[in-house]
């Protein structure tokens, strides 16, 4: 029978530290460990004993109770109130017969006892049960720490990549004269598939969107963070919502169902990922109110005019990446007062205790309760409902909402680069 090793083949053999105060045993115990390959080391005494394992921890004790100034109870009490020594396994060996005897063993941190007179089979079969219990929870704890460390990359990782998530988020709300914005954005893990932006576009044109990426976690947060740096500033090189740049660096605005048309184009469906995106995007007209927009599978916008009730605007069309068919542009046109909510489907599809879901209803209503109030005291209590109606539950999706009130604009000033409003390619105007 080969001895136990604490690692791997061809690592360091297993040492043993045997404490009695009898020479007798001692030579005994050694020389059948000894035989079986092990490291042995004798110790006559128990505070022997404690300085021997200080000075080189050993894998397994075998300890005899009764022995001068110090005895086996005293010793293990010891070695389990030391933080370096406190996990080596203790085999208690002694002619104590009495079950309060081992009972005490095993109260003072003992993980086996052998009664004297002991058989040799029985002495290496208990030996070499601890040592691989001792092997097996060293390599646990080793594979704990190797966990703990990859936890804290991860989590590292993660924490960098929502800050990369949160920089395609609205920084500064545009001051426009004739607008107002506000807007929630409730991850319900580390990293979101939602994402939304204000992006203005020229002087008077203001592109906004909202988008939530199917699934959670990275996977979801790369395909968010890739659509929404498309969805980006006309300055920046990658941004698809303008075109066509003249001598003058004059550019159009890509029509909103191009800008649909263009992600579908780019991103479609993968079978290895099953991943798709839901968006509306928009382009608000600040001087004349009228709002241009395209929905990709997504919840359609909730328009509140000053004087009626609030109402879900025509939303249709197929996801990013789930088909070829031509995307329809809508637009609406507001009036002084009016406002309008983008949202992700995590806002209607949040569920209480008993898995009912907040609804288009409720979100109605708690859209139009708050007509009185600020823009951004709206949007907040829209949230707070949403919290409300979840109670304890956890959040299954995120929550994006972004909001814009008009007003007529007695002023327009310059916010970006000069550009020409493209024409869409259908328009369904839908009157307020």
């Amino acid at each position: 029978m080969t001895p136990q090793k604490l690692e791997s083949a061809g690592e360091q053999t297993a040492s043993i530290l045997i404490v009695d105060d009898t020479p007798a045993n001692l030579q005994v115990l050694a020389g059948m460990l000894k035989e079986r390959g092990y490291k042995v080391r004798p110790a006559p005494s128990g505070k022997l004993a404690l300085l021997a394992a200080e000075r080189d921890p050993p894998d397994l004790i075998l300890l005899d109770i009764n022995m001068p100034g110090m005895n086996g109870y005293e010793v293990c009490e010891h070695l389990k109130a030391d933080e370096l020594l406190g996990g080596i396994p203790v085999i208690f060996i002694s002619a104590l017969t009495e079950q309060l005897d081992k009972v005490k063993a095993f109260a003072t941190g003992g993980v086996d006892y052998i009664t004297k007179p002991f058989q040799m089979e029985e002495l290496h079969a208990r030996v070499e049960t601890h040592l691989k219990l001792r092997r097996l929870r060293t390599e646990l704890e080793d594979a704990n720490v190797l966990l703990a460390k990859a936890n804290c990359r991860m989590s590292r990782d993660l924490q960098a990549a929502a800050k990369i998530q949160e920089a395609f988020l609205p920084r500064n709300l545009p001051r426009v004269p004739g607008t107002e914005f506000a807007w929630i954005y409730r991850p319900c893990d580390e990293l979101a598939g939602d994402g939304l932006n204000i992006i203005p576009l020229n002087h008077e044109n203001i592109a906004l969107y909202v988008l939530d990426v199917s699934g959670h976690g990275v996977a979801s947060a790369l395909l968010s963070v890739t659509l929404s740096r498309l969805l980006s500033l006309p300055s920046d090189p990658a941004s698809i919502l303008v075109r066509g740049a003249d001598i003058s660096n004059v550019f159009d605005i890509t029509p909103p169902a191009e800008v649909a048309a263009e992600l579908n184009r780019l991103f479609p469906f993968d079978l290895a990922t099953t991943q798709f995106a839901t968006m509306v995007y928009g382009v608000l007209n600040v001087a004349s109110g009228e709002f241009r927009y395209v929905s990709a599978g997504h919840p359609g916008p909730v328009h509140l005019s000053r004087d009626a009730t609030p109402r879900i605007l025509e939303s249709q069309g197929s996801p990013i990446g789930l088909a070829d068919d031509a995307y329809e542009e809508r637009s609406i046109r507001l009036a002084a007062g009016d406002r309008l909510y983008l949202y992700s489907d995590g806002v209607p599809e949040a569920m209480d205790a008993d898995g009912t879901a907040f609804g288009e209803a409720r979100l109605l209503s708690a859209i139009g309760r708050e007509r009185s109030e600020s823009l951004d005291h709206g949007v907040a209590t829209l949230a707070d409902s949403i919290t409300q109606w979840r109670g304890l539950e956890k959040p299954q999706d995120d929550i994006s909402v972004l909001a814009v009130e008009f007003s007529v604009a007695t002023d327009v000033v310059r916010v970006g680069a000069q550009f020409i409003m493209g024409p869409p390619v259908t328009t369904v105007t839908s009157e307020v």
